[in-house]
């Protein structure tokens, strides 16, 4: 008799387990670009059930998912993302990256995603997209100096023209895949391995704060 209630106990006790495991929950995120601007109306699709929700202004949204889910994260003018849940997601924190084109921008700022006043247009915006662009370079910094005529060298630093403040250094922030980088960094890359660098300055660059008051270089690597 205690062996049939034991067999009955561990029965229920994985029926429970399995009932706990296939239980829908509440997944929180924000979708941001460029870390910081919130993106409205990014479509989060649940892939699973096929549930679609919409952020709001602040990027916000909030989406049923079952454990080990997966969601899609996207945005007209921007890099799809997916994301593979767990039993142990609450929230989540998306940010999505922006395919660099005037095309692009429009695209975003016509269906919402950002405000005009958000926009992030490069001053310089080049490509090397099948590899050989940047083949007859030997360093970055000769890629970076020919692809804008903003862009000049002093002092062992990159300074783009029209850009600069009174007091401190005049030097733009330099960014490789979002992680700022010295000039002895920047010379140690390999311009093989480069997929783009985008040239910001002015509102281009507000984003960045402080630290793009002179201008941004962004490098984006293969990876």
């Amino acid at each position: 008799m205690d062996f049939i209630k034991k067999t009955f106990l561990l029965l229920f006790l994985f029926a429970f387990i399995n009932i706990s495991n296939s239980q829908e929950r509440i997944v929180t995120g924000y979708v941001t670009t460029l870390k910081k601007i919130a993106l409205d109306k990014a479509e989060v699709k649940v892939l699973s059930s096929k549930v679609v929700v919409l952020t709001d202004t602040t990027g916000y949204f909030e989406v049923s998912c079952s454990p080990k889910d997966k969601i899609k994260i996207s945005a007209n003018g921007f890099v799809s993302e997916n994301i593979r849940l767990d039993e142990n997601t609450k929230e989540l924190s998306i940010n999505l990256k922006f395919k660099s084109s005037e095309k692009n921008v429009d695209l975003a700022i016509g269906y919402g995603h950002i405000k005009e006043s958000d926009k992030t247009l490069s001053v310089t915006s080049i490509k090397n997209e099948d590899g050989s662009k940047f083949r007859s370079y030997t360093n970055m910094l000769d890629v970076i100096i020919d692809s804008s005529p903003s862009i000049n060298i002093k002092n062992g630093e990159i300074i783009i023209r029209g850009e600069g403040s009174l007091l401190g250094s005049n030097a733009a922030l330099i960014l490789l895949d979002g992680s700022q980088i010295t000039m002895t960094q920047l010379s140690a890359i390999e311009p093989t391995v480069v997929q783009s660098v985008d040239i910001l300055k002015g509102g281009s660059a507000a984003i960045y704060g402080t630290r793009g008051a002179n201008g941004v270089v962004l490098i984006t690597t293969k990876r």
